[in-house]
């Protein structure tokens, strides 16, 4: 592909390699190691485009513009996501901010790129506040309908993130209103496509904004709670680790607190304390397997666990079996644990749990490997049928 940047509203195809602009050195670093040169060489021809679309351009924090396309980059690059979506990532404003034309994007970056920012100017320009679109689920399927290429939500969900994450430089209505709107539009859309973390993140960083006397309180009890529960983890993990030793299975033990958002959540719905909410935080078994024999080894560590203590049968959930729509999977049971108390325990595979905390597209290397593209395309495609299907309803 031939090296042209944008200068002004025309294309310079004689610029070569190195007169592209540098991303920062981490970011940089990180892209030499996980991509191809021809591909680092066009995500800094999409870094040169956006720097020269948005020149003057700055942020309500007073930092240049393109700082904030270029954490939304980064926020892609961990996702593992492919070349065409961080390309997007950068460049995903300069449509609707910089009277730059889609056809500009689409002749030197190919039409994927240009169809993925488009469709993230076309969700950006929806409006929560109008008569029409106030409905939550009219919005969600707004929004659905426009994203022809689910990497379309990928990147705007990317783009929304950073945004709450820099939310202290708008006005008190800014952000409520922002995040009113990550609260019950972009969150849902990251669970739907398995999109855990960010999902968390989303509804945390709003919660904060909305009810920061509720938020704080309950962030204060989890600090707290932190060193109890790393030594609840480590009596659980006496009792069984000689089990699966023998069975010479491989494996770690974390403990993981539910998020702020749904501990508020479960508070306000069922009317209880903090103190009484039962299931604050999860135990993960997390086990080395080939993907042939994970369903046998999580059996194995299930029975194990009931082995030792009492589950409640009414609260197994097997999502290994049959997976989620949106590709996670695990084995969730439910056990009176030590001191008696009960807890929720979840079995994953290390490939397992590598999807739930980043995405299917970050444990398959969608952006650089090439033999697993065809995996990733299929779930893709199979994330599509259900957003199509919820558009549709």
């Amino acid at each position: 592909m031939s090296e042209r940047v944008l200068q002004g509203n025309h294309f310079d195809s004689n610029l070569k390699s190195e007169e592209l602009l540098r991303f920062p050195n981490d970011l940089y670093t990180q892209l030499k190691k996980d991509f191809p040169r021809n591909q680092v060489n066009l995500m800094r021809q999409a870094y040169t485009f956006a720097s020269k679309a948005h020149d003057g351009q700055e942020r309500m924090d007073g930092k240049p513009y393109i700082s904030h396309p270029l954490e939304v980059a980064r926020i892609l690059v961990e996702m593992n996501m492919d070349v065409d979506s961080i390309c997007a990532g950068l460049m995903h404003d300069v449509l609707e901010d910089c009277n730059i034309e889609k056809r500009n994007i689409d002749k030197i970056f190919g039409k994927d790129v240009s169809e993925i920012v488009d469709g993230v100017s076309k969700i950006g320009k929806l409006d929560f506040q109008s008569k029409a679109e106030r409905d939550i689920n009219s919005f969600q399927k707004m929004a659905l309908a426009m994203a022809k290429d689910v990497r379309v939500i990928v990147v705007k969900l990317a783009d929304r993130l950073h945004n709450m994450r820099t939310i202290d430089f708008l006005s008190k209505a800014k952000q409520d209103q922002m995040a009113s709107e990550s609260l019950y539009i972009y969150a849902p859309l990251a669970h739907r496509i398995g999109l855990y973390n960010m999902k968390n993140e989303l509804e945390n960083l709003s919660l904060r904004i909305l009810e920061p006397r509720e938020y704080n309180l309950i962030k204060n009890k989890i600090d707290k709670d932190l060193v109890n529960q790393e030594k609840y983890v480590e009596s659980f993990e006496k009792l069984i680790n000689e089990s699966l030793v023998d069975q010479k299975i491989k494996y770690q033990i974390k403990g993981r607190h539910k998020s702020i958002y749904s501990i508020y959540n479960k508070v306000k719905s069922k009317n209880i304390s903090f103190e009484e909410i039962y299931d604050r935080f999860a135990i993960r078994v997390i086990y080395k397997s080939k993907q042939k024999n994970e369903k046998f080894i999580a059996w194995k560590i299930y029975s194990i666990i009931t082995d030792h203590f009492t589950p409640n049968p009414t609260r197994l959930r097997d999502w290994i079996t049959l997976p989620k729509n949106n590709g996670y999977e695990a084995l969730h049971l439910t056990v009176v644990g030590p001191k008696n108390k009960w807890v929720e325990i979840q079995i994953r595979s290390e490939r397992m749990d590598e999807i739930a905390e980043k995405g299917y597209a970050a444990h398959y290397g969608y952006k650089h490997n090439e033999s697993k593209k065809s995996e990733v395309d299929l779930w893709l495609n199979k994330l599509q049928e259900v957003l199509n299907q919820d558009s549709e309803h």
